[in-house]
């Protein structure tokens, strides 16, 4: 690791399970004494809360290249304001989303011209690229499915999402050295120790194993 810090992001479709490994990175993060952060787009400024609003609520009728200029305002807002200066204190930075989020959804899954929107996700974050993204994926019917009370993403449709996967994946295939993909919504557990070895590899260490939850266990 440089004394930059560490950028690790977790992406993925709806409901595939990245707020709980996120949530299982940063506790072995903790035991093993790593000072780190824990952050997500859209939403994690004061700025970005408001847009995270306008974005997700079913009730918001945006044009779509609206869409996408309010997701890239808050990758500037949350890169200049959490992600760049954590980084420069030499700490890992955890993030629930980053840029291929946007060119999946906003590109694959609207249809718009990703080439136009990766160099505005580019410019709004600086040229700032993870060290390693972890790809959860599943059949997104199967992941949607799950939602109670689905966000205006979540109900943009069966055909946008299959869209919004390809291209994650197809991401993930043009850069494998800096991507870990591995399937969502099977073992938290053995997931989890996954996440832990190519973090642990980046980091020059081996991290801690924390105590996990499985989906429906009881506790004692």
């Amino acid at each position: 690791m440089s004394d930059r810090g560490l950028f690790v992001v977790f992406e993925g479709g709806d409901r595939v399970g990245k707020s709980t490994q996120v949530r299982a990175l940063s506790a072995a993060l903790d035991l093993s004494g790593i000072d780190h952060v824990v952050t997500l787009e859209p939403g994690d400024t004061p700025t970005g809360a408001e847009l995270r609003r306008l974005l997700l609520d079913p009730g918001s009728h945006l044009n779509d290249r609206c869409e996408a200029l309010l997701y890239a305002a808050d990758k500037a807002e949350h890169v200049a304001k959490v992600v760049s200066p954590a980084l420069a204190a030499g700490r890992v930075v955890v993030s629930d989303r980053y840029t291929d989020s946007m060119l999946a959804y906003q590109g694959a899954g609207r249809g718009l011209d990703i080439g136009v929107l990766a160099a505005i996700a580019d410019w709004a974050t600086v040229g700032l690229r993870p060290d390693l993204t972890v790809l959860l994926d599943i059949d997104p019917v199967r992941a949607v499915a799950k939602a109670r009370n689905p966000d205006r993403l979540e109900q943009a449709g069966a055909g946008f999402h299959a869209r919004v996967r390809e291209s994650l994946l197809a991401q993930a295939r043009a850069d494998p050295g800096r991507y870990l993909v591995l399937p969502a919504l099977v073992s938290v557990g053995g997931t989890a120790a996954k996440i832990r070895e190519a973090v642990g590899g980046l980091l020059g260490r081996e991290l801690a194993v924390p105590q996990l939850r499985e989906p429906g266990e009881r506790r004692g």
